[in-house]
């Protein structure tokens, strides 16, 4: 999603700094400038590192949550009835780096969730201080991961819903960027107490 998403915004005249994880996917437009990482804390790094010099930021990347506390250096062999692993979160990329948003700055973030899915992303848009949210449901055949395909709700901050059916990303991806020059237009709007 967040490949289909950068190609959108590139093609729309935008210049793209895709931070990703491995993967197998290329950028092909020629404005997108692709950073590598490996980790939950190098993508937090790498994002950190442009935040403040990008005017609207995405986070989209599935970012785990957890890491291990202490890391083996080989590999665990078997041998033990059971195993017990110490797990720390990692940090909340989204949330931290859009509480240091400065004015006129959007930002993006995106919510898989299961159960109570809309109360989940209304929350984390507030919490986490974004713009707007992509809510994607696991509960939703051919949402999220695994395909081409996304079935999507985006949630402004003041609560609007807009539902999409079952689309490609690549369609989904547009359906995002329509969005986003939408929100990026209403704060231009002559008399809109909003504007930035």
């Amino acid at each position: 999603m967040g490949y289909a998403l950068a190609e959108e915004m590139a093609a729309r005249g935008a210049d793209i700094l895709l931070v990703s994880g491995p993967t197998a996917l290329t950028p092909e437009h020629p404005a997108i400038t692709r950073v590598n990482v490996t980790s939950a804390q190098e993508m937090f790094n790498a994002a950190k590192t442009a935040f403040s010099s990008v005017d609207i930021a995405v986070f989209c990347a599935a970012v785990a949550d957890f890491t291990p506390a202490q890391p083996a250096g080989a590999k665990i062999k078997r041998g033990k009835d059971d195993l017990q692993l110490l797990l720390k979160p990692t940090v909340d990329i989204a949330a931290t780096l859009s509480q240091q948003k400065k004015k006129g700055q959007l930002t993006v973030g995106f919510a898989l969730e299961t159960d109570n899915e809309k109360t989940s992303a209304q929350q984390k848009i507030v919490r986490k201080n974004l713009d707007l949210i992509v809510l994607n449901s696991l509960n939703d055949k051919g949402a999220g991961f695994g395909g081409d395909t996304n079935k999507i709700t985006l949630i402004d901050q003041q609560g609007h819903e807009t539902a999409f059916g079952l689309k490609s990303k690549n369609e989904t991806a547009k359906d995002i960027a329509d969005a986003i020059e939408k929100l990026i237009a209403s704060r231009f709007v002559p008399g809109n107490n909003n504007k930035e």
